[in-house]
């Protein structure tokens, strides 16, 4: 019995392997996601209003580039206390490298009572990849992205992969 569930674990490990290889970035997006915060695209971003941009990825991905104006606000390390100071009725939009570590922090903010939070679809990978700039830790404009780690860097289609 053993082995028989070690064989069927082996072929589906397998088949999702090699799906995986396959899937295109919606598809990506769509597996890694639940859709438990809004998502929204970059070209529907807010021009005006109360609106806070978060980052929810690592200090060393946020050093390397960040989206313009974007707040650090972490994911391993993420607490309530890092957004204390955004109002609960403003605009709120995270974003990660594709989208699942800013959704798990939209939940967050949600469960806190933040009302209008958004998901940015396809996180900075996206946003980069339909050209819009990001700058690095001293505001200057910089084409490096950092991508995770060397698996997560194929999603990224422009600009400079940096990963440790």
């Amino acid at each position: 019995m053993t082995r028989t569930i070690s064989i069927l674990f082996a072929f589906i490990t397998l088949s999702m392997s090699s799906c995986a290889q396959d899937e295109n970035f919606d598809g990506m997006f769509q597996r890694m996601t639940s859709g438990t915060v809004e998502v929204i695209t970059p070209d529907s971003l807010p021009k005006d209003g109360m609106v806070y941009l978060l980052d929810a990825r690592e200090l060393e991905e946020f050093e390397i580039s960040h989206i313009p104006g974007a707040q650090y606000i972490g994911y391993d390390d993420f607490s309530m206390d890092n957004v204390k100071h955004i109002p609960k009725d403003a605009t709120v939009i995270v974003y990660c490298s594709v989208g699942y570590r800013s959704e798990k922090i939209g939940e967050n903010l949600q469960e806190a009572g933040y009302g209008d939070v958004y998901n940015l679809y396809g996180g900075i990978f996206h946003w980069v990849n339909t050209g819009n700039e990001v700058e690095n830790d001293e505001g200057e404009k910089t084409d490096k992205v950092h991508t995770y780690n060397k698996k997560w860097s194929k999603w990224l289609e422009r600009g400079e992969k940096v990963y440790e």
